[in-house]
């Protein structure tokens, strides 16, 4: 029971922290929820929330336990350190001015309630839908994945109250961990929608930020020479690169490589329009504020984020030089030997005093609940937008004719208090979903390792389809969403196919190439209406298109990979800050290039 002899150093003092910090936000976030009368106060906040206030949000659903607690390993672990960093100070600056100036007055154009709203009312509803199914799909598998890491985050840090509630009620500890997760992140983002979501994320990101600068202190507290040492020991760790732990940049012109200079001002750049201008779990806060002008400022301003990052693996620092002064043993150096990226809970069940422990723990806990109810209410109001919606207005068309009349039923109060029920219960649906789908992902992960890094990638992967759709929406292409219907699971595919190069990728992509043919030749007998206009080029060639598209992703999946002399079973594959480029390229000229003119 090792886990549980760490956290029964926990004392009464600091669970007098937690028990206040959880109590603190609950208050804080009911007491500015304000009354939610509508879908609209519900999910949009009456469009009156401060633009600092959804920049503090999105930095809180960016950061999640998992980097709170693992990004300190990557820079502590032998070589570590600060290339990481490389993608946020650039990658994701310039992404986040390109939507603030870009994407954010296409969105305030009309009220729309998410980017597919936008991309559905340029490109036609059943364009909607995809863009909206793929973000569903990207989140239940993304999101589930950092929930289950998260639980075995909190079972390092609980372990031993974890244990006892295993003891005496049944169930696993995982079990109990994910309970314990989505029981608080559920009961917020229930009270007050998307205001509880976005002032309460607001006091986690500032929770966490004062717990990693605990962090900080508390490690250069006990080393003698303190800030000074820190820096000294890190600098000399020559391993990790000419500047020690504080090596920053990396010029390595390797596709191979996660964290280079060209991955940063390129790929990441690419990627961050997709995650800070269509992922909803991050696009949800802008729609919230005010006007154009208060939405660009909450999503340039929220680049502050990366603060906290350097903050945090600054920590890593620190504890990279504590540990030389005083060598891990014992049942730590057990724990650590098992799993590397424990390192960061080990010292603060083991080293942070009494009472400053809780406000670490309560950091940690911060960061690992503001994700899950970012994606809960970004879940819950997709579902509402791009399913309930069309099929209820359909309904009512046949149930009552006119267009006026339902229109006013549509507005009418009891309708609101209809989707302000509903939306509250996809809230508790979508977080019983996620978390049994985190527990499910452990029996996964046992049997299949690969698959958890499947699932924690899985949002990328659909992300240049969704940033294409923009692309194809915004831009004077002037063609309707029938190729991007195509262009979207063809772009999902080609990135698998880069990732992925064992036994079972080849049987996927094998039957994907030829269902995807055939499945397009069936849908040119479907007759096109009256509205439609002609193609963007013959049936002939657009069909040809096709085929040269399914053999490209089988000749990437087959031969678009590296050697790996570390681990011959697990060959190098091209790193993912280039996913959602290659990802969009490919939906952006199919979807154009298999489309119809738009009349």
């Amino acid at each position: 029971m090792l886990l549980a002899s760490l956290s029964s150093q926990f004392t009464w003092i600091d669970w007098g922290v937690v028990v206040a910090f959880l109590l603190f936000t609950t208050l804080l976030g009911t007491s500015l929820a304000g009354k939610q009368a509508t879908m609209r106060d519900f999910f949009l906040g009456g469009r009156k929330l401060p633009w600092y206030a959804v920049s503090g949000s999105i930095i809180a659903t960016e950061i999640s336990a998992v980097t709170f607690i693992g990004v300190p390993f990557v820079v502590f672990k032998d070589g570590g350190n600060f290339t990481y960093l490389q993608l946020g100070v650039m990658g994701s600056l310039f992404a986040r001015i390109i939507v603030g100036y870009l994407l954010v007055p296409q969105y305030y154009r009309r009220e729309i309630y998410s980017p597919y709203d936008y991309m559905g009312n340029q490109l036609g509803q059943r364009v909607r839908t995809m863009t909206s199914a793929l973000f569903v799909l990207g989140a239940m598998l993304a999101q589930s994945a950092r929930i289950y890491l998260t639980g075995h985050i909190m079972i390092v840090l609980l372990g031993d109250q974890i244990h006892w509630l295993t003891t005496h009620l049944g169930l696993s500890d995982l079990a109990w961990a994910m309970i314990i997760l989505g029981v608080i992140a559920i009961g917020w983002a229930l009270f007050g929608g998307i205001t509880t979501v976005i002032w309460t994320n607001l006091t986690l990101f500032l929770t966490f930020l004062v717990g990693a600068l605990v962090a900080l202190g508390v490690a250069a507290w006990n080393l003698e020479g303190g800030l000074a040492e820190m820096f000294r020991v890190g600098w000399q760790a020559k391993e990790s690169g000419p500047w020690g732990k504080f090596t920053f940049f990396d010029f390595s012109p390797s596709p191979f490589k996660d964290f280079t200079i060209w991955t940063a001002v390129i790929a990441a750049t690419w990627g961050g329009l997709f995650s800070y201008g269509t992922d909803q779990l991050l696009v949800q806060g802008m729609f919230t504020c005010r006007d154009e002008k208060q939405a660009r400022k909450a999503i340039i301003g929220s680049a502050f984020g990366q603060v906290v990052t350097a903050t945090v693996m600054l920590v890593g620092v620190g504890l990279f030089a504590y540990y030389q002064a005083h060598p891990l043993s014992g049942e730590a150096l057990e724990l650590y030997e098992k799993k590397g990226d424990r390192i960061f809970p080990i010292f603060i069940c083991q080293v942070i005093p009494v009472g400053l422990k809780g406000l670490v723990m309560a950091g940690a806990l911060a960061a690992a609940i503001s994700t899950v109810m970012g994606v809960l209410t970004a879940l819950s109001q997709t579902v509402m937008g791009a399913f309930y919606g069309p099929l209820r207005r359909k309904a009512l068309a046949a149930r009552l004719g006119s267009d006026e009349a339902v229109e006013a039923q549509l507005h009418s109060p009891a309708e609101h208090r209809l989707n302000l029920v509903l939306s509250r219960g996809l809230v508790l649906f979508w977080g019983v979903v996620l978390c049994y789908l985190a527990y499910l992902t452990d029996y996964i992960a046992d049997k299949e390792p690969s698959i958890l890094q499947l699932a924690l990638a899985a949002a990328g992967y659909a992300g240049g389809a969704l940033l294409a759709c923009f692309a194809l929406a915004f831009l004077p292409f002037k063609v309707d969403g029938r190729g991007y219907m195509w262009s979207a699971p063809l772009s999902v595919l080609w990135v698998y196919a880069l990732a992925w190069h064992n036994p079972a990728s080849h049987w996927v992509c094998g039957i994907f190439a030829v269902v995807f043919p055939l499945a397009w030749l069936a849908w040119q007998f479907v007759p096109v209406g009256p509205d439609a206009g002609r193609r963007v080029v013959p049936a002939w060639l657009q069909f040809l298109l096709v085929i040269l598209g399914v053999v490209g992703m089988l000749l990437i999946n087959w031969y678009v990979y590296a050697p790996n002399p570390d681990n011959p079973a697990k060959p190098l594959t091209v790193a993912w800050p280039w996913y959602a480029p290659l990802g969009s390229v490919v939906a952006v000229t199919w979807g154009y290039l298999l489309a119809r003119r738009r009349a």
